[in-house]
């Protein structure tokens, strides 16, 4: 089937693609109406209309007229053209047994968190087309070519009676079976079959059947259905961030600076793939050095527990306004797709970003069925460990402790996982005077040297020198090593000054402005040297 879906609701050709046939069930048999169906939605509200006539074209046009008059004249003036005075807005007989398709459709008209629906909806599709063997091919992939709506229309056109606790059981059974008798293989299934299963049976709560304007089969699917035995979630570092974050300094900073502000927001704030992919550069507040995530034109938190002040690093937010200050647009991580309304599918405009550092993030040892989450809980993790539970639970903006208690292994103050420093060298000024060898008296020629001495260097030099206390900052250790650095470079200059020499040397605290933009004169050991 073509896919005419990209025209515009004002032109026929985009309903001949949306109107559809109920579904229904007699003696065990799935039919279709043979008159055409249309859903509208505007201004937030969503109507299902019978468009009278077996005629698809006929359907397409009078669809067309209904949102065109929905445009015009508003909802009030619409029913009253379009539906017959009188009639309830949905056919509610007792009797009737209705399909999965009509019951996602009312539970969408009943719930105004349509956000969460979409999570709850996909586990239970996923649930009934295993069941009734819908998933035996790609259709439900293709968004392209009309597959996946055709996959849809079989899988709501299942009679929600069929779906019985005992079909749920067995379709437990089989995906853990699936497992086969690995240990590791059936412990992931088993975490796998609880999310699903715990998703698929929200649609069924109390308070989400509590305004559902059908009468539902009893039981309910999910019925006497059990969870397995919570497998354990904690998460376990394998990785080294400090090794990690010096590699991507090193291999994504200057040749995919997109990729590397998404791994910096993932390992210094945590932030999830989707407040990732819209994070607006409106939303960094400069002098408070935070990041404050909310609701924006285009991005919905998760829950309302999502919206917070997130700290960071000073030293980050350096690496970030640089980055503003070159920025065209107002999101912080540039792409060519654009940002789109929610979809029935996922959707980010930086996916070939993602996907990008997903396969730089394996490269390096990063595993796992999500890397990019992965680095979300490496900041979970080091915000447990160094400010313990509550603190990582409100940096991590989870709705309960319990959920941070889950997955994280045992203040009040504004916390940082303090990775900032790793992004930014330590720069010392180096003064070389020279002396009289006879009286000992200083000379007026003096000579200055900017030494950048890295992160790396002054961990090494730390391990290798047993005697150097574990509290030595630092800038300590960096002035040692620059005060060797610049003699070394001052001697292969064409003209040094003459020996013997006085060496004073400072760290500063930050990049100096004597040497912007200037290529460095020497480097040696990891170690870069600029003559002033």
């Amino acid at each position: 089937m073509k896919n005419l879906s990209h025209f515009s609701k004002t032109d026929i050709r985009f309903w001949q693609n949306a109107v559809f046939r109920q579904a229904y069930t007699v003696d065990g048999r799935h039919c279709l109406t043979k008159e055409w169906y249309a859903r509208m939605q505007f201004r937030g509200k969503r109507e299902f209309f019978s468009l009278g006539t077996p005629n698809k074209a006929a359907a397409a046009s009078r669809a067309r007229d209904i949102y065109l008059s929905l445009v015009a004249s508003g909802w009030d003036a619409t029913l009253a053209r379009f539906k017959k005075p009188g009639a309830p807005k949905r056919a509610l007989d007792a009797g009737r047994s209705y399909a999965v398709g009509q019951f996602l459709e009312a539970i969408a008209q009943t719930t105004t968190n349509q956000s969460t629906l979409e999570d709850y909806a996909p586990a239970f599709r996923q649930i009934v087309s295993e069941i009734f063997c819908l998933s035996n091919n790609n259709l439900k992939y293709d968004y392209q070519s009309g597959g996946r709506a055709e996959w849809l229309s079989k899988v709501h056109a299942i009679s929600l009676a069929e779906v019985t606790p005992a079909k749920v059981q067995e379709w437990k059974r089989s995906f853990l079976a699936r497992a086969g008798s690995d240990a590791a293989a059936l412990r992931t299934a088993r975490i796998s079959v609880n999310a699903i299963l715990r998703r698929a049976r929200s649609l069924f709560s109390p308070k989400k059947l509590r305004h559902l304007p059908l009468t539902l089969p009893s039981p309910l699917p999910f019925e006497g259905i059990e969870f397995e035995a919570r497998q354990s979630t904690k998460y376990r570092s394998e990785i080294d961030v400090e090794k990690l974050i010096a590699h991507a300094r090193q291999e994504l900073e200057h040749s995919d600076p997109e990729a590397y502000k998404v791994f910096l927001l993932a390992v210094g704030l945590g932030l999830r793939r989707k407040e990732i992919d819209l994070l607006e550069w409106s939303s960094f507040r400069w002098n408070e050095n935070l990041v404050r995530i909310e609701p924006t034109r285009y991005f919905h938190p998760k829950s309302e527990d999502s919206i917070a002040d997130l700290p960071v690093d000073p030293e980050l937010m350096g690496v970030f306004r640089k980055y503003f200050a070159k920025a065209k647009g107002s999101f912080v991580i540039r792409s060519d797709r654009p940002p789109l309304p929610p979809r029935p599918h996922q959707y980010f405009r930086c996916d070939p970003i993602f996907d990008k550092l997903v396969a730089w993030l394996r490269k390096h040892g990063v595993n796992g069925n999500k890397p990019l989450q992965t680095l979300r809980k490496e900041y979970g993790s080091f915000l447990t460990r160094r400010y313990g539970i509550h603190a990582a639970s409100r940096a991590l903006r989870h709705a309960d402790l319990r959920t941070t208690s889950e997955h994280y292994s045992d203040s009040t103050a504004r916390v940082t996982p303090g990775v900032g420093h790793l992004l930014v060298n330590v720069y010392v000024q180096v003064t070389v005077t020279a002396q009289d060898p006879n009286s000992g008296q200083m000379l007026r020629n003096f000579r200055r040297v900017f030494v950048e001495v890295p992160r790396t260097r002054i961990e090494r030099y730390r391990k290798e020198s047993p005697k150097i206390g574990a509290d030595t900052a630092d800038e300590r250790l960096a002035e040692d090593l620059a005060g060797d650095v610049a003699p070394y470079a001052l001697g292969r200059i064409p003209d040094p000054p003459p020996g013997p020499w006085r060496v004073d040397k400072v760290a500063l605290s930050g990049y100096p402005s004597e040497i912007e933009g200037r290529q460095y004169d020497l480097s040696f050991d990891s170690m870069k040297a600029w003559f002033v």
